[in-house]
C-alpha cells in the first residue's frame, strides 16, 4: 500500500458495528472526511497529515445521541428534586424565557464541548422558542454533526408569556430556520421540527408541525409518555391516550422520534412499531425526575427502533452517552432479569441503530469505507476498563465520558488527548459564567 491521507488512526481495537461482536487490530484511514479503508493489521507505505496513535485502544464509531436539548446547559445544577411538570414551571420555562440570544449561544457552546468531550459526535437537539440561529452557529463553529430545531409551544398552564408564540408565527419561524440550515456545513447541519409536548402545542400546531416537516422532508421530534401526570392529563383533555393523540395528529412514522415513552402499554407499542416511529430512551433523566423506567426490552420485542439520549442537563446534570448506555445495560434487569439487554445491543443503540433512527445510515453509525470518519478513540488502559475483554462490555459496563481520547467528525479533530481543539475552553467557561449569572437573574422574577 503506497497511498497519501488525510488522518491515519494507527493501531487500534477497531469497533465497526456494522455486525455485534466483530472486532479487529488495525488501522483507520481517512480522506476527504471520509474512511478510505480500514485494514486489519498495520498499514504499509502510507504517509498521512495527521497521524493518531491508538497504541490499541477502542476505536468506536462517533457515538450519536438521539434526544438532548443543549440550550438548557446554563441550568444545569440548579433544577433538581422535582418531578417533570413542576420542573417545567417553575424551572426550565422560567429559564428558557429569561434566556437572551448571547445566553443561548453560551448555553449552546457549553453542551456541544460537553458532547464533543464525552464522545457524542452527532446528536438530535430540541431548543428553545427563539434565538436558535444561536444553536446552529455554535454547531456549525465546533463540528459537532447536528440535527435540531427550535421549540414550537403556543398553550400550556403555567407558560411564561415571553415563551407562548402565536401559532402561525411559530410555524413561519421554524420554516425559515430550516431553510436555512438544513444541509448547512456540508450537510453537517439539519433541521428537525421540534413541537415541546401534547400539553404546550394546539392541535393546530401540532399538525401544523408534521405537515411542515413533510412538505420539506425533515425529520420530526416531541416528547411523549415521560411522566404518569403528563399521560393522565393528556386523556382527560383530549379524550385518547397520549400516543393515540399524537397519531391522530400526525406525530408518528418513520421520520418521528419521541423521546422516553416510559408509559407505553402493549397497544402504544403496536402503534408505534406499525407506523415506524422511533423512540429515544433517557433513562438517566427519566429516574432523576422520579418518572419511571421505559420498558425498553418490550419496545424492542415489539419491532420498535430506540436510540439513547440524555436528554437536558437539568434533568441529568450530564450529557454522558457512556452514562446513558450504563443505565440501559443495567435498568431493565429489574424488570427481565439479568439478560434483559444484551451489551452490543446497548452499543448499537448508541452507533447504529440510533444513526437509523436520524436516517443517518448511509453517512454515520458505523465504521465502513465511504462513510463519514466520525469515530472515538477510548482508553483502553483505564481502571475500570482492564482487564481486556468483549470491547462491548467493557463499553457498556466499563468506559465514562472521562476516559475519551480523541474525537473525529469528518476527519477532523475535535478533541485530542482529552482536550478541545476547536474551542477555547477557557473562553467558553468565561462565557457560560457570565451569562448563567445573568439568566438566573432574570429568571428570578418568572418563577411562579
Amino acid at each position: 500500500m503506497s497511498d497519501s491521507y488525510d488522518l491515519w488512526i494507527r493501531n487500534g481495537t477497531v469497533i465497526p458495528m456494522t455486525r455485534n461482536g466483530d472486532w479487529l487490530t488495525g488501522d483507520v484511514l481517512v480522506r476527504d472526511g471520509r474512511i478510505a479503508t480500514i485494514t486489519r493489521g498495520s498499514a504499509t507505505g502510507v504517509r498521512a497529515r495527521e497521524v493518531l496513535e491508538a497504541d490499541g485502544n477502542l476505536v468506536l464509531p462517533g457515538l450519536i445521541q438521539c434526544h438532548v436539548h443543549v440550550v438548557q446547559s446554563l441550568l444545569r445544577h440548579h433544577a433538581d428534586n422535582l418531578e417533570l411538570l413542576d420542573w417545567l414551571r417553575t424551572r426550565t420555562w422560567p429559564y428558557e424565557a429569561a434566556l437572551a440570544g448571547d445566553d443561548v449561544e453560551a448555553a449552546a457552546q457549553l453542551g456541544f464541548a460537553e458532547l464533543l468531550a464525552g464522545g457524542t459526535t452527532t446528536v438530535l437537539d430540541f431548543g428553545t422558542t427563539h434565538d436558535h440561529d444561536r444553536v446552529f452557529a455554535a454547531a456549525e463553529a465546533m463540528g459537532i454533526r447536528c440535527l435540531s430545531g427550535k421549540t414550537h409551544m403556543d398553550a400550556g398552564d403555567g407558560v411564561p408569556q415571553g415563551l407562548l408564540e402565536d401559532t402561525d408565527r411559530s410555524l413561519a419561524d421554524a420554516e425559515e430556520l430550516g431553510r436555512k440550515w438544513h444541509g448547512a456545513a456540508g450537510g453537517r447541519l439539519g433541521y428537525a421540527v421540534a413541537p415541546r409536548f401534547a400539553l404546550s402545542c394546539s392541535r393546530e400546531l401540532m399538525e401544523g408541525c408534521a405537515e411542515l416537516a413533510r412538505r420539506h422532508g425533515w425529520l420530526l421530534q416531541s416528547h411523549a409518555s415521560e411522566n404518569r401526570t403528563e399521560v393522565a392529563e393528556v386523556d382527560r383533555r383530549m379524550g385518547m391516550g397520549n400516543i393515540q393523540y399524537l397519531h391522530s395528529v400526525g406525530l408518528t412514522g418513520p421520520d418521528v422520534i419521541l423521546a422516553h415513552g416510559v408509559h407505553l402499554d402493549g397497544a402504544d407499542r403496536r402503534l408505534l412499531a406499525a407506523t415506524g416511529t422511533g423512540i429515544c430512551h433517557c433513562p438517566g433523566a427519566n429516574l432523576k425526575l422520579a418518572s419511571g423506567v421505559a420498558d425498553v426490552p418490550a419496545m424492542l420485542r415489539s419491532g420498535i427502533t430506540v436510540g439513547l439520549g440524555a436528554d437536558g442537563p437539568p434533568c441529568n446534570n450530564r450529557l454522558s452517552i457512556f452514562h446513558e448506555m450504563a443505565l440501559a445495560g443495567t435498568l431493565h434487569n429489574l424488570r427481565h432479569g439479568p439478560k434483559a439487554m444484551d451489551p452490543w445491543k446497548v452499543l448499537a443503540m448508541a452507533t447504529r441503530d440510533a444513526a437509523r433512527l436520524l436516517h443517518l445510515e448511509t453517512i454515520t453509525g458505523t465504521l465502513q469505507p465511504g462513510l463519514a470518519a466520525d469515530m472515538v478513540v477510548v482508553d483502553a488502559t483505564a481502571w475500570p476498563l482492564l482487564p481486556e475483554a468483549d470491547p462491548a462490555v467493557r463499553i457498556v459496563y466499563g468506559a465514562s465520558a472521562g476516559h475519551v481520547l480523541h474525537t473525529v467528525v469528518e476527519g477532523r479533530i475535535l478533541v485530542r488527548d482529552a482536550r478541545l481543539t476547536v474551542a477555547d475552553s477557557a473562553e467558553i467557561v468565561r462565557r457560560i459564567g457570565e451569562a448563567g449569572e445573568a439568566v438566573r437573574r432574570r429568571m428570578k422574577e418568572l418563577i411562579p
